[in-house]
């Protein structure tokens, strides 16, 4: 470039629309969508429900169903002393099994919640099934694709409904940002970038700790499921991971972990940092072609959404909690899903693709390779 033709301001200098900032500094503020991100219930249907697994993820799920006012009558596990505490705590009327088996006996018992883990719970879930139960499965539904489809047809053949407990879809900022997208407000989504940075420290000591793809497999399952949701019928291309330990983890498990999804015109990177002890953030952020939007915060409970378009820029005052509408809306899902003769928004069926993302991005991490979602199909070992 000549003397002549050189630009006679610095960058410091140069005026906003240079760098497209004066749109969003004169962008008028606009009233939110009204968009039904809360969850509910169904309106006749409160069947009986029996509770198979009663460690320390079974407290939220119980105190949701509580506050909902759903029909807990039984809990299930092998240690008795847990049920008992969870009958004390929650629901005193309820009664009391450490054999499953007795619980599905129950002909009055319509709809079964699992909470053990995933190589305990897949018989689990087969034998509610057999037994005609409505059944919402804790996530990661299944270890293995080809197990997982067998366990829908399964569920086809009895007619009755198989959902599973992706309880990030009715986090409050989700839930919201999901029916932003499917409203078509964004136009269609070009990119999804997530990013979270917390402490993950407590699995120190814990039967967690000896899960090498802690990360990936057992958290980020949220972030893959959530991806899915707004990328909607868009089919994944391929997933590049890498996980690696950083410096003065003191957990065994890899503690940073990235991934990029590729789709047609689009790709979702997702980025994880599971040892930051002071300035905690949760962020994701949506782009189409239409507009953009963003939720932050320093929880996953505490998140302020911004929705950009050309009308201008909203900030919708979001209610609720991750756990309290997380768990309330997975079930209460499944219940209208039944009352009103439909596959539910977490049908076992379509968490099947949350999970070739979430094997991809494992096999990929361990291979250094990309994946095609689908090509991996049983996890061996976490």
């Amino acid at each position: 470039m000549s003397q002549e033709t050189q630009p006679t301001h610095t960058r410091d200098e140069a005026p906003d629309e240079d760098y497209g900032l004066s749109e969003v500094s004169a962008s008028p503020r606009i009233e939110a969508p009204a968009l039904d991100y809360l969850p509910h219930g169904p309106h006749t249907y409160h069947p009986p429900i029996g509770v198979v697994g009663c460690g320390g993820i079974s407290a939220h799920h119980l105190a949701a169903y509580g506050r909902a006012g759903y029909d807990v009558v039984a809990l299930c596990d092998r240690n008795e002393h847990k049920a008992r505490d969870r009958q004390a705590g929650y629901f005193p009327n309820a009664a009391v099994y450490t054999d499953y088996r007795d619980l599905l006996r129950r002909d009055d018992i319509q709809v079964v919640d699992l909470t053990p883990h995933p190589a305990d719970r897949a018989p689990l879930i087969e034998a509610a099934l057999i037994a005609g139960k409505h059944v919402l499965s804790q996530k990661p539904f299944v270890l293995d694709l080809d197990l997982g489809e067998r366990l829908v047809e399964l569920a086809d053949r009895r007619g009755v409904t198989l959902a599973v407990n992706q309880n990030g879809r009715w986090a409050p900022h989700f839930s919201y940002l999901r029916h932003v997208v499917a409203s078509g407000l964004l136009g269609e989504l070009t990119s999804a970038v997530l990013t979270v940075h917390w402490d993950h420290s407590w699995v120190l000591g814990t039967a967690f700790e000896e899960i090498h793809d802690l990360v990936l497999y057992d958290f980020a399952i949220h972030w893959f499921d959530i991806v899915t949701v707004f990328f909607a019928t868009r089919p994944a291309r391929s997933v590049y991971a890498a996980s690696s330990h950083a410096t003065g983890q003191r957990a065994r498990p890899p503690m940073l972990a990235h991934t990029v999804i590729e789709y047609d015109g689009a790709q979702a990177t997702l980025s994880f940092d599971a040892t930051v002890a002071y300035g905690q953030q949760d962020r994701t952020f949506l782009a189409g072609t239409r507009g953009s939007a963003v939720s932050i915060g320093p929880s996953l409970s505490e998140q302020s959404v911004e929705i950009y378009t050309a009308e201008g820029y909203a900030t919708p005052a979001l209610e609720g909690t991750w756990f309290r509408e997380g768990f309330h809306g997975a079930m209460a899902e499944l219940l209208c899903a039944i009352e009103e003769d439909r596959e539910p928004l977490h049908g076992a069926r379509g968490n099947l693709r949350s999970l070739e993302l979430t094997f991809a991005a494992i096999a990929s991490a361990r291979d250094s390779l990309p994946k095609a979602p689908g090509e991996v199909r049983r996890l061996s070992s976490v």
